[in-house]
């Protein structure tokens, strides 16, 4: 398999913590009384998950598996303020759901280019003992520690975008028929499961119009518990608009090849049942009209079918005629997917997630830097400092 392309991840992440605020009171000639002068400490870098249309792929996260934040800067005499530590946005491509990786957790969805998710938030600066100068406490000798740091291992998950997704068993012709609609080059031969990856192609339309087809990797009964390439590209179909199923002509039985397809779907996801579905009958030159007409009456009644031939371009342009009307309907525009009601597994344990999730985590025992070392609770527990 192709490992450029990675759709799951896990990496361990760490915002910043606050810096210390300053007890310092101020002593120079000429200003013998200068009470206090501590000043803040820096808020700690947070944790954001971006969405950006420039990667297909997690790869780039592949190897780095911890992420850490800065932590603030301690406060500095004369009311110095400590730095804050610089924020880390972890660009994703649209499409990316983001679990714990210890409770399978829905943590956040990214979907859309520039869409920023706090993930981690840093923790806040302590204050100086300047801010809780008072009358009858004008020389007070304390200050705030800052907030510690928030951690968490986090799981990775893209489920592509697209308008069409192909789906069917290994050599039903999805390959064949992306390559012939679009400029996409997926890998093409005459064995099952040539496609091992994921593609997308941009599938022009009229007037200049286009729309966006993914094939996915073919489909075996069993998929839904695992069987053949399973769970992990079923997800994947999730973000479909429109479901295009292929199913050849030379099948034995066609009605029973598509509702193997869509038992599948149904057990992985019930909701995928309420997408749009067009049914294409593949390889259709191998047979002539009058197989067709006697094949059509066995064909389900609830999609639109048609018969294409990706070789010989055979109802091509029928089919893009009803997939353009199909994505374009105001019932289809309805069934649109949202982060709020068609995430599947949202709730479900580790022990139910794929198998990925059950090898060991990164190295959590990060060492501390000198400084700050104490766990603060709340920013209420003063850490009192005698004056010297």
């Amino acid at each position: 398999m192709d490992s450029n392309f990675v759709d799951y991840v896990k990496i361990y992440c760490r915002s910043g913590k606050g810096g210390r605020g300053s007890m310092h009171l101020r002593h120079v000639k000429y200003q013998p009384n200068g009470g206090p002068d501590g000043g803040d400490g820096g808020r700690g870098g947070s944790i954001y998950l971006r969405g950006n249309h420039n990667y297909w792929t997690l790869l780039h996260l592949k190897y780095q598996r911890h992420i850490f934040a800065e932590h603030g800067g301690n406060g500095g005499r004369d009311k110095c303020h400590g730095t804050d530590g610089k924020d880390v946005f972890i660009d994703v491509p649209c499409g990316t759901v983001c679990y714990n990786a210890e409770t399978g957790k829905y943590i956040c969805d990214v979907t859309y280019d520039g869409q920023e998710v706090l993930l981690l938030k840093g923790g806040r600066g302590g204050l100086g003992n300047f801010q809780f100068r008072t009358s009858t406490n004008q020389t007070p000798r304390y200050a705030q520690p800052g907030e510690p740091m928030e951690e968490m291992t986090v799981i990775l998950e893209l489920k592509l975008l697209a308008d069409v997704g192909l789906v069917g068993f290994p050599n039903a012709g999805k390959s064949t028929l992306l390559s012939s609609l679009s400029s996409a080059k997926p890998k093409i031969a005459n064995y099952p499961f040539t496609t091992l990856e994921p593609s997308l192609g941009i599938v022009e339309y009229r007037n200049r119009q286009s729309f966006v087809m993914a094939d996915i990797p073919g489909i075996i009964e069993g998929a839904s518990e695992g069987k053949g390439l399973g769970l992990r590209f079923l997800r994947h179909i999730e973000r479909n608009s429109l479901l295009l199923f292929m199913i050849p002509s030379d099948a034995d039985d066609i009605r029973h090849e598509y509702d193997v397809l869509l038992g599948e779907l149904r057990n992985f996801n019930p909701e995928m049942l309420d997408k749009h579905r067009v049914l294409a009958i593949t390889k259709s030159d191998l047979i002539d009209e009058e197989l067709m007409a006697l094949l059509r009456p066995t064909l389900p009644d609830d999609v639109p079918c048609v018969f294409i031939s990706a070789v010989t371009g055979q109802g091509l342009s029928e089919l893009k005629d009803i997939l353009w009307k199909e994505l374009n309907s105001e019932s289809n525009k309805l069934q649109e997917i949202t982060a709020e009601d068609t995430l599947v597994h949202r709730d479900k344990d580790l022990a139910e997630l794929p198998e990925e999730l059950k090898e060991e985590l990164p190295d959590n025992d990060i060492e501390e830097e000198d400084g700050n070392q104490d766990d603060i609770e709340d920013l209420n527990d003063f850490e009192y400092i005698d004056d010297e």
